[in-house]
């Protein structure tokens, strides 16, 4: 296992949640910032021990901000679907977009806290927009409250100030946490980081198990309490500002020290600005295109550049690894949605799903560490970090490649009849005998369309209805039903003690209802007689039903019930293969990736590969909404392009790690200080300005 060169070998808890801890594990600085502090009261330590009290109230911060956000998104892809009713391609879009957001905010906390207001400062401000925005989340997820416009906005404003918020901070608590210690106590400062990343992890996987639960489990309004599920991790984030502004008095607060990714860019900027206005054949060439920027900055600084500038090249392909990756809270809680979900004693829900990857990332990091790798190591394989990351690459395209194997299970189509029409709608016309009676008669359909014809005998004739059928199951596992009345009376129907149905008389059809999925749904049949029960049996996962009401005698309500579409026979439990694929491949990709890039750069470069790593989660959850909305497609062949593209990405990734050589940042940096000592005599001094050498 590659080690990080500033502070050791991390242990298995800071290797998990790769995505947002390691990078900011590592941007906290192994050594407190440099420089002169205002003198500051000590604060108080735990139970006699090195540990500040001031770490509690950061650790139980960020338990609650994690909470919070990993809750709110959990339920975001089905609030998308079912309460705005946008297309699955829209919802994953959105949802994308939200996630891709609050992966480019970090760089903008980063420059607040480095050169402006400091972390403190930046992480009460930002955290109060965080609140703000969760608010406006849960207000706008109450159905009563304005159209669906008004709900909409408010859903945008909400998630705009939550990505703002949670983006901004995340570079900035674990580094907050870091500054507390004493620069004697670093063991204490590394078992800190243990904690911290547990505490992570914790509300990671407690919160995707419950706000689905609080979504699905909890009705208000009438229908799933969205409202709640927002409002839940609102007020923990909430008690996150509270508990963390009740330790303000305990904390170490460090001054802005300047940002060094600013400074990055500024020097590739003059590099390439330099080059283009010097291209004089007369001048001569420099060894490297940075070295062009030697006018205006250090050569210690150009130096850490051209290292850090050879791990960000390697970062290109990986975009592709999250935009797989992500789709778990997007196409793969869709996928559940189409799943039976009945496992026995517990019927779960389809977006609690997700809570698998927190939990098997807490399995597979000992198991990795302490299992696969000392015994490949035992073989004498070389199993190098790259080896590893290609080898998380085609875990990950292989869980995609079962997922699409599930998708063509799950979507066999219903069975009807086929037909080929001219046009967009034709007329079609029908003959009919039966017993010596016929009926003749034209309906026009209408194409991608499917429908129910219904014959009956009424007054010694033949007469037909033609009915629209629904063409795709219905969401989030809901049954569907309808009832047609053979009666020559109107009937009102009540299920479940919820909906109230009224169809009319002589073969009348009524609109389809969404019923959760019951083994015993009882309900009243009333008529001009009287009331009388009505028992429908089970509805089942994903199923369209149509009830035919035929007669009424002995108390009791005739029925007969057809699936018109078949229920969900595909177990939700056939997704775990893929999700312990993906698992272990974030393992093996994410955490080796960022300790090998970690270990080929100078420590004061730090923050700059945090910003090309978490701007590589940014890209790949691009990637993803332009592929939902520019390029749509049957589900399971848009898993099948996902995984011939990372296969390729994997290909590429592989050749570029063939041909990259492994470095000692220190042993780089002092050849690079002896190459430009014997080179400085030759070096022409260049004007930058518009003048003549």
């Amino acid at each position: 296992m590659v080690g990080d060169k500033a502070r050791g070998e991390m242990n298995a808890f800071q290797r998990n949640e790769s995505k947002e801890t390691l990078f900011t594990f590592i941007s906290a600085g192994d050594d407190p910032p440099k420089g002169d502090f205002p003198l500051q009261k000590k604060s108080p330590k735990l139970c006699g021990s090195n540990y500040p009290l001031s770490i509690a109230f950061i650790v139980v911060n960020e338990f609650c901000e994690r909470f919070s956000y990993y809750g709110m998104r959990a339920v975001l892809t089905l609030y998308f679907l079912s309460f705005f009713h946008w297309d699955e391609n829209l919802s994953t879009a959105v949802y994308h977009a939200f996630s891709a957001l609050c992966y480019f905010t970090p760089v903008i906390g980063a420059i607040m806290a480095d050169s402006w207001l400091g972390k403190y400062k930046t992480i009460i401000y930002l955290s109060i927009v965080y609140v703000v925005g969760h608010l406006i989340k849960s207000v706008g997820a109450i159905p009563s409250l304005g159209n669906q416009a008004v709900h909409v906005v408010l859903s945008m404003v909400g998630l705009f100030l939550i990505a703002l918020g949670t983006g901004g901070i995340k570079p900035c608590v674990s580094a907050f946490g870091g500054d507390q210690f004493e620069e004697e106590h670093t063991s204490e400062r590394s078992k800190f980081f243990s904690i911290f990343y547990l505490s992570i992890n914790a509300g990671s996987l407690i919160s995707t198990f419950v706000t689905p639960v609080l979504r699905g489990d909890v009705k208000c309004f009438g229908e799933d309490c969205y409202a709640l599920a927002f409002g839940v991790p609102a007020a923990l984030m909430v008690l996150a500002l509270v508990v963390f502004i009740a330790g303000s008095g305990l904390y170490r607060k460090t001054p802005p020290q300047g940002n060094v990714l600013l400074e990055v860019c500024k020097c590739i900027g003059f590099a390439l600005k330099n080059r283009l206005k010097n291209r004089s054949p007369e001048i001569p060439k420099r060894d490297h295109w940075l070295d062009w920027a030697s006018e205006k900055y250090s050569k210690q600084l150009i130096g850490e550049v051209k290292m850090v500038t050879r791990v960000l090249f390697l970062f290109i392909p990986l975009p592709m690894f999250w935009a797989l990756f992500d789709q778990q809270g997007s196409r793969w809680t869709l996928q559940a949605t189409k799943m039976n979900a009945d496992f026995g004693i517990y019927v779960l829900q389809p977006d609690q799903m997700q809570f698998l990857n927190p939990l098997l990332i807490l399995v597979f990091i000992p198991i990795f560490d302490f299992g696969l790798y000392p015994l490949i190591n035992m073989c004498k394989l070389n199993f190098t970090p790259i080896r590893k990351m290609a080898t998380g690459m085609i875990l990950a395209g292989l869980a995609f490649g079962l997922a699409a194997i599930i998708e063509v299970k799950i979507n066999n189509p219903a069975e009807y009849s086929k037909l080929i029409l001219n046009g967009e709608q034709q007329s079609l016309h029908f003959t009919l005998q039966h017993q010596g009676l016929t009926l003749a008669f034209n309906y026009t359909v209408k194409e991608k369309s499917v429908y129910s014809l219904i014959v009956f005998e009424a007054e010694g004739s033949l007469s037909s209805r033609l009915i629209t059928d629904l063409e795709a199951k219905p969401e989030n596992g809901l049954a569907a039903v309808r009832f047609i009345n053979a009666l020559s009376q109107d009937v009102n129907l009540t299920i479940n003690s919820k909906s109230f149905i009224t169809v009319q008389k002589n073969y009348s059809a009524s609109e389809y209802s969404l019923l959760e999925r019951d083994v015993y749904n009882d309900g009243k049949c009333i008529t001009e007689t009287g009331e009388v029960p009505l028992e429908l049996g089970l509805l089942d996962f994903g199923a369209s039903y149509t009830v035919v009401i035929t007669n009424i005698s002995g108390g009791a309500v005739e029925t007969w019930k057809s699936e018109d579409i078949k229920a969900n026979n595909v177990h939700m439990a056939w997704q775990l293969p893929q999700y312990l694929l993906i698992s272990a491949g974030e393992v093996m990709f994410s955490i080796t990736g960022l300790a090998f890039s970690y270990s080929q750069s100078p420590a004061s470069m730090k923050s700059v590969l945090q910003a090309g790593w978490l701007l590589t989660v940014a890209v790949g959850n691009t990637f993803v909404l332009i592929v939902a909305e520019a390029a749509p497609m049957a589900q399971w062949a848009e898993f099948v392009l996902f995984t011939v593209l990372l296969f390729a990405v994997c290909i590429i990734f592989s050749i570029m790690g063939y041909f990259y050589v492994s470095v000692d940042p220190e042993d780089l940096e002092e050849k690079e200080e002896k190459r430009e000592t014997s080179s400085r005599g030759n070096m022409i001094g260049l004007v930058t300005q518009k003048t003549k050498l």
